[in-house]
């Protein structure tokens, strides 16, 4: 049955190369959205608090700040309405999944830039 089941991902589900990215990272998303009858592009740029999932149930949590106040975002790796993903600057922590990043602010907030 799970040999069906990733047939069938693997087939039918289309695949867009995006840059290798992981948590610390800050990326830009370009995502498109449709208002009615019009369609048009918008972008969301934060820094990644995790990598979860795998295969054609992949996603991943970015967190800006909008003024003071923190917004995160979920975003599937397979969703139709991703055009492209830019990755800015690499991060170097030392955890898969930074959650602790939530409740630093100020200069603790900053994540260490690796050379890419």
């Amino acid at each position: 049955m799970e040999d069906l089941v990733k047939f069938v991902q693997d087939e039918f589900v289309t695949k867009k190369e995006f840059p290798d990215f992981s948590a610390g990272d800050t990326i830009t998303v370009y995502y498109e959205i449709k208002e009615g009858e019009k369609k048009r592009t918008q972008f969301f740029k934060g820094v990644i608090i995790q990598r979860r999932g795998s295969g054609s149930t992949e996603t991943f949590t970015i967190k800006k700040m909008s003024g003071t106040v923190g917004v995160e975002r979920i975003f599937p790796v397979n969703l139709p309405a991703i055009q492209k993903i830019e990755l800015n600057r690499k991060g170097k922590v030392r955890r898969a999944r930074i959650y602790y990043f939530r409740n630093l602010t100020g200069k603790k907030a900053r994540i260490k830039e690796t050379r890419v």
